[in-house]
């Protein structure tokens, strides 16, 4: 097995649906201009509120992707 060197970004993703999208549109973006994801940790999940209701979610990730 070859040894592999990660490097690891941090970006929010946003969706007004649900945390799951929020995930997925991060997911989404991030693999436009980055290559060789491979992981992705959730670590803050939050949202503004409107009339007693999620109006927004907010989601942090970090990512790894593997280096060449």
């Amino acid at each position: 097995m070859d040894d592999h060197i990660y490097k690891i970004v941090e970006i929010v993703g946003t969706s007004e649906t649900s945390s799951d999208d929020a995930i997925r549109n991060a997911l989404k973006r991030a693999s436009k201009t980055i290559q060789n994801l491979r992981w992705f940790k959730v670590t803050d999940t939050r949202g503004s509120i409107k009339e007693g209701a999620v109006q927004h979610w907010q989601v942090t990730l970090k990512l790894g992707f593997t280096m060449h």
